[in-house]
């Protein structure tokens, strides 16, 4: 039954960004249950690991319970095991776990040797975070030194996962200017250790004491912060759990302030226990009394095939808007393109009632897929029974294998008031079911059908132009699967043409896909001309066409050429549609993909949302590239967004693959559904991952001895299989429901976005400012003008910012949102006198007097470089040298 998924090993991309509520875990009675920690299947098969990752959960449960002031612990745990182990009989079937819901990944390092620990975190402080990455080695215990102990780092993460809390550290600058001295960027300050320098020649390696730039007091290039291994200061996780003594996290009376790590630029100065402090978990549990935790429960799951049932509607209302023929062409590109090989297919469609129109069916050749095909949905009729459907496909699927862990496609566009009769029944399946919302009148409660069960939920309108049905079924590959064996969609539009025009266009091929490359082009009156071409000019009118459908598919035979490929469309006057869809090019090399959704699934006017895509080939990030969020309401109108990945505005991190943007223009109540497109040229490149993780620990003093831990490896962006990051991509984000818009006109009720990006330096006795400029409705338009405010005290800054000394900005005009901004400005009315620690903060405001909320706080300390006298060092080494010149002169030739 394994099917040809036993026998091959393939590279795992997992997708990080699927639905804004993937993850099961749920807190009860003070025990985090429905954990998901999944292994790669790139990770060869070792039972020892198993082993390690229950101790590891084990360790962290009671680092946790300890931490959290026996408030927390890791109460039930599902391991997923890959298809790519072999079976065993204590592994059970998943139920709602899947490799896309997972919330720890152990994966091979990328690159090699590259074992920091990370979580993906999109959002602000106090947002939970996406997901977890550890490798085999830092689960086993083989980086205590670098990192520490196993379940101490687990902790660690799980603190920026489940409580959005940040870094302590701050590799970038790990020292700052504090009243005319250099301190480490540490949490709390009682962290003892040495500053040193470990420079590295022709294999040998030394340390020595760190230099100071005399010109500017700041020490030089590669100074670090040793710690001491013998501690007594218990705070804080966020900084070094590694350190024995640390058993908590920061709290109010002992975090550093003025430390410019992640965690006081993203959370206003707060402590991550403050922050904890603030979160659901905490506001609903009480400490429990026992000593120690409960032990963890563990279950070990082991991937098994696709089980999927197509649930469809025919009921009358299909006939409105073309859509029962548009569910057809949507349908049957999912039967040919987007279900992997090996998977079992059920079709049932419905109306007042359902009717099994073929039970499942394994795919193992092109002959099951076009077998299925014949099955679809021919003609309308009846109501609408959304519980007869469902339970129908359980039926089915019950005949070959357990619901536990099966799928079902339910698409409708009817109401049903029955709908939650059957929710109990869905519950109790194990199955997940992913909802497609069909017109404007599908029923509101149908999300709450994927919320429950951990599915995807994407909408459609009747603005067939927009492609959405297609869209809709083209983002339901595998939770479980490899994406070298997924579909990757590479284009989708359409337009409205008049007699005799013509739909041109370009999509890349680029290295790391062109197998079962398919160009689909569907059509609303009469068949169009079509013209394909490769990059070498090749042209392909092979057509399969399927009239009946309107609709015609060409299979690019082999690999598809790298390059940019042509299509030329000429019909009369309709509406056509074109979709390109591939699959990975080498088993062994993983595509580029880019995942896309939104913050929440739900929003109230006028609460904004933000749109996120998450762009990478594997592991490593794609920056540079350009991507348009397309967004279309309920009534067919589709909104254009450029995200961007400049750490401000929306964006939680610079360059981190991840690009974001405000969403505020809303249209209308009901549904919306997200499309990215992403484009890849010239400025785009692989990055390293950028790490919100355990810090690496540069080395120990160990009875007053420097002992260096061996460096970490550099990433080198040319390393990977190829150079190519030339790509077009779309992507489906799903959908989401807006409530609560005003029927009248919207006045202006969006202030500028918080500036988060402030940084400053100071010159002599003026200061340089730098930020990203918000705009007048968050990150959309420009700001009015800009308040900035100075103080030598950071708490008055920010808690008294109105009676902070403001700065002259009669000359600064805010410029257009995610502009660079620059002003110089001279304190006025503080004595600048040397070890002077200033603070600065900025408030955006906008042409309804809207005011953003106060900026991340920047920091300079005021150093005077000592006046040389003539005995200084620095001025006999002067005259040495003027010396020595003047001697060069005078020698004869």
């Amino acid at each position: 039954m394994m099917g040809l998924f036993k026998n091959c090993i393939f590279t795992l991309t997992l997708y990080l960004l699927q639905g804004a509520t993937a993850s099961l875990i749920q807190l009860n009675n003070n025990g985090y249950e429905s954990i998901v920690i999944a292994i790669d299947p790139t990770v060869p098969e070792d039972d020892k690991l198993i082993q390690h990752i229950k101790d590891m959960v084990s360790e962290a449960s009671t680092y946790l319970y300890g931490a959290t002031e026996n408030r927390f612990y890791f109460k039930e745990v599902s391991i997923l095991i890959p298809t790519t182990w072999q079976t065993k009989a204590d592994y059970e079937k998943p139920k709602l776990e899947t490799y896309k819901n997972a919330d720890i990944i152990i994966e091979v390092p990328n690159p090699p040797g590259s074992d920091a620990p990370r979580t993906d975190q999109i959002g602000q402080c106090g947002d939970m975070g996406e997901r977890i990455h550890l490798t085999p080695d830092i689960v086993s215990g083989k980086k205590l030194k670098e990192y520490g102990p196993q379940g101490r780092i687990l902790v660690h993460e799980w603190a920026h996962l489940r409580w959005g809390v940040f870094e302590e550290y701050n590799e970038a600058e790990p020292f700052y200017q504090s009243n005319g001295k250099n301190v480490p960027v540490k949490c709390s300050e009682a962290i003892s250790g040495n500053n040193k320098v470990n420079t590295c020649s022709g294999g040998s390696c030394s340390v020595r004491t760190c230099r100071t730039d005399p010109q500017t007091g700041k020490f030089n290039k590669g100074c670090v912060f040793i710690p001491d291994e013998q501690q007594t200061e218990r705070a804080s996780i966020m900084f070094m759990q590694s350190i024995g003594s640390v058993v908590e996290f920061c709290t109010e009376k002992n975090h550093n302030k003025d430390a410019p790590n992640a965690q006081n630029q993203k959370c206003n100065l707060r402590s991550t226990w403050e922050v904890i402090q603030d979160s659901e978990d905490y506001n609903t549990s009480t400490p429990m009394t026992a000593a120690k935790p409960p032990e963890t429960s563990f279950s070990l799951k082991q991937i098994r095939e696709r089980v999927l049932c197509l649930v469809l509607d025919k009921s009358t209302s299909m006939v409105n808007g073309d859509r029962l023929n548009r569910l057809n062409q949507a349908a049957k590109l999912f039967l040919l393109q987007i279900i992997e090989m090996g998977s079992f297919v059920g079709v049932i469609t419905f109306d007042s009632a359902a009717t099994v129109q073929s039970e499942l069916v394994q795919i193992e050749t092109d002959a099951e897929r076009n077998t299925l095909i014949t099955k679809l949905p021919a003609a309308p009729s009846g109501g609408t029974s959304i519980c007869n459907g469902l339970k129908s496909a359980f039926t089915v699927i019950e005949k070959k294998v357990s619901t536990n862990g099966s799928e079902i496609v339910l698409l409708t566009d009817g109401e049903d008031s029955k709908i939650s009769t059957c929710f109990d029944q869905v519950k109790q399946s194990g199955a997940i079911i992913h909802t497609v919302a069909l017109g404007p009148s599908a029923d509101k409660d149908l999300e709450k059908l994927s919320e429950m069960t951990g599915g995807v939920q994407t909408a459609a309108t009747d603005n067939a132009q927009n492609n959405g049905l297609i869209d809709a079924f083209s983002a339901l590959s595998s939770g479980n699967g490899m994406t070298t064996q997924q579909s990757i969609q590479l284009e989708s539009k359409g337009t409205t043409l008049k007699n005799g025009e013509w739909m041109n266009g370009t999509v890349i091929v680029d290295s790391t896909i062109g197998n079962d490359t398919l160009f689909l082009v569907t059509w609303t009156a009469q068949q169009p001309q079509i013209f394909v071409s490769d990059p070498s000019g090749n042209i392909y009118n092979s057509f399969t066409v399927d009239a009946k459908s309107k609709m015609a598919y060409l299979q690019i035979p082999n690999t598809a050429k790298v390059g940019i490929w042509t299509y030329s469309l000429k019909s009369s006057a309709q509406t056509l549609t074109l979709t390109v869809t591939s699959r990975a090019a080498n088993p062994n090399v993983p595509p580029i993909t880019v995942d896309s959704k939104m913050n929440k699934d739900s929003s109230n006017f006028p609460s904004p949302m933000i749109v996120y895509a998450d762009i990478r080939q594997g592991s490593l990030p794609i920056i540079g590239a350009t991507v348009t969020a397309l967004i279309e309401s309920a009534d067919g109108t589709t909104v254009t967004l450029e995200l961007l990945d400049n750490g401000a505005g929306a964006d939680a991190s610079k360059n981190d693959g991840v690009y974001s943007r405000y969403f505020t223009a809303y249209k209308t109540n009901g549904r919306y559904s997200l499309k990215v497109r992403a484009l890849g040229g010239a400025n785009t490149q692989r990055s390293r991952s950028q790490v919100n993780g355990a810090l690496y620990i540069p080395g120990w003093v160990e009875n007053g001895e420097v002992k260096m831990n061996p460096p970490r490896p550099e990433f080198n962006v040319s390393d990977p299989q190829d150079k190519q990051v030339c790509f077009s991509r779309t992507g489906s984000g799903g959908s989401f429901v807006v409530t609560n818009i005003p029927s009248d006109s919207i006045q202006d009720v969006f202030p500028p976005c918080q500036i988060t990006d402030l940084k400053a330096q100071i010159e002599g006795n003026r200061i340089n400012l730098t930020w990203t400029a918000p705009g007048g409705d968050y990150d959309h338009g420009r700001a009015q003008q800009y308040i900035i405010r100075i103080s030598e005290s950071i708490l008055d800054l920010r808690d008294k910012f109105d009676d902070a000394l403001q700065v002259n900005t009669t000359d600064l005009i805010p410029e257009e949102a995610n502009t660079q901004e620059f002003f110089v400005f001279e304190p006025k009315g503080i004595n600048l006198v040397n070890g002077t620690n200033l603070y600065i903060a900025i408030q955006a405001v906008d042409e309804a007097n809207l005011k953003s909320k106060l900026s991340n706080i920047a920091q300079v300390s005021v150093f005077i470089p000592p006046e040389e006298t003539p005995c200084g060092s620095n001025h006999i080494f002067k005259i040495v040298w003027k010396w020595l010149g003047e001697l060069q002169l005078t020698i004869p030739k």
